[in-house]
């Protein structure tokens, strides 16, 4: 007899806690369980239940037993699962989150397109700048700027950015321009309430020193596009990610305030719940980005 079918019958019997229960969850006859746990019993030379006219109970043996082929059922349903989920077309509803500068200027542009390539698959958006927890605030995935803070997640890269301290030409001919870190302390700074760090910018000096600007901002916003405004509007200098300056910095509205500083490089991130599968409409949705954002960053956006 096969194998499988008699551990499944077993750990029917100790589900179900008998064999007339077992065999109608099962849909064959009393008697075929009856024989598939004989049998098993005979093939492992132990006996794995007790038997009265009033119950069935596993034995102490036949506990242990039950523990590991439970899981080993379980693994080859969700076997069976996988290959029904890869050979069907993603479905479903798609809850991401993703910080709203990227999501606005970049992931709702292109939504359309993957929409219209994936119409079985519904999208549920939801922009803000705080870390979410993705499994017990029911996401399927996120977006992440920057350094990943939970390793337990899977990652995939989908691109870079680059970090740059920039201002309008006109905050420079009025206020002048800074040549070292320390100068810092004399401007305007256009900061980001948002960030883990709070008003402080972390910064590498040409020397490969790591520095920390900790001065007070003239405006601080919880939003990178008011901040990027703001800095087109001459008011100070920001510390933004190129995918939100790259176009105005193209135009000539801003200028980078200290060029010769090395740049801050991050990574754009597709987050997901670690697990021995991905959702086909997980990865449809990953797969896509990549592709989507393959020309793009760390400059070039």
């Amino acid at each position: 007899m096969d194998r499988l079918t008699e551990m499944e019958a077993f750990a029917t019997v100790v589900d179900q806690g008998g064999f007339t229960d077992a065999a109608k969850k099962m849909g064959i006859s009393k008697s075929a369980v009856s024989k598939h746990v004989s049998s098993l019993e005979a093939r492992l030379g132990a006996r794995l239940l007790n038997r009265t006219t009033r119950r069935v109970s596993p034995t102490e043996i036949g506990l242990a037993y039950y523990d590991r082929a439970r899981r080993v059922l379980n693994d080859a349903g969700e076997a069976d699962a996988l290959v029904t989920a890869m050979q069907s077309a993603p479905s479903g509803t798609l809850r991401v989150s993703i910080a709203t500068d990227f999501g606005v200027n970049h992931i709702s542009p292109i939504l359309g397109e993957f929409l219209h390539a994936f119409p079985e698959i519904t999208v549920n958006m939801v922009l803000n700048n705080r870390y979410v927890e993705l499994i017990s605030e029911g996401f399927d995935m996120a977006i992440r700027v920057g350094e990943l803070e939970d390793s337990s997640l899977m990652a995939r890269k989908i691109c870079e950015t680059q970090r740059r301290m920039i201002a309008a030409p006109s905050y420079f001919e009025e206020y002048g321009r800074p040549e070292r870190i320390d100068d810092l302390n004399e401007h305007k700074l256009l900061h980001y309430s948002n960030s883990s760090a709070g008003n402080v910018w972390k910064l590498t000096a040409p020397s490969g020193e790591q520095r920390q600007v900790r001065t007070a901002g003239w405006l601080t916003v919880n939003d990178g596009q008011s901040l990027l405004n703001a800095a087109v509007g001459g008011l100070g200098i920001a510390y933004l990610p190129s995918f939100l300056y790259a176009e105005p910095m193209r135009q000539g509205l801003l200028v980078d305030a200290m060029p010769e500083l090395p740049t801050d490089v991050q990574g754009v991130y597709a987050v997901y719940p670690p697990g021995r599968y991905i959702q086909p409409k997980v990865r449809s949705f990953i797969d896509y980005l990549v592709e989507a954002f393959r020309d793009k960053g760390p400059n070039d956006w």
